[in-house]
């Protein structure tokens, strides 16, 4: 598999774990030291969005990507994607499109997201 096969398959993992509420799979895929910009402009780290999945204050009931777009710099890859999200964040349906910008590296043969961000799309 190429770079881009690979960073294919951690968006793919990175999704799914986020239905499943999947603790184990989310800390695999995030860099320790991870910085997001959520929606709303708030810095995210990696140990903030583990505990709002493990409190159940995130339920992703759907997200469904779109116009996935991925460059790769070596052993670095950014991907652009919009993503149909359905869902509650604490106890509030959140619904609608948002598009991401993450960046992933390839560190001791394991890729991690190691920063992002996300708006709402039009």
């Amino acid at each position: 598999m190429n770079y881009e096969e690979e960073v294919v398959v951690c968006e793919s993992r990175l999704l799914q774990a986020m239905r499943d509420c999947n603790l184990q799979v989310l800390g695999e895929l995030l860099h320790d030291d991870l910085l997001f910009n959520g929606p709303t402009g708030e810095i995210v780290t990696k140990a903030m969005d583990l505990a709002v999945y493990q409190s159940g204050n995130m339920i992703v009931n759907e997200n469904i990507p779109s116009g996935q777009k991925i460059r790769l710099f070596g052993d670095t890859a950014i991907v652009s994607v919009v993503i149909s999200v359905k869902g509650e964040f604490m106890k509030q349906p959140v619904s609608g499109k948002f598009s991401y910008l993450r960046t992933w590296k390839k560190i001791d043969s394991q890729w991690k997201m190691i920063g992002g961000g996300c708006t709402p799309s039009l």
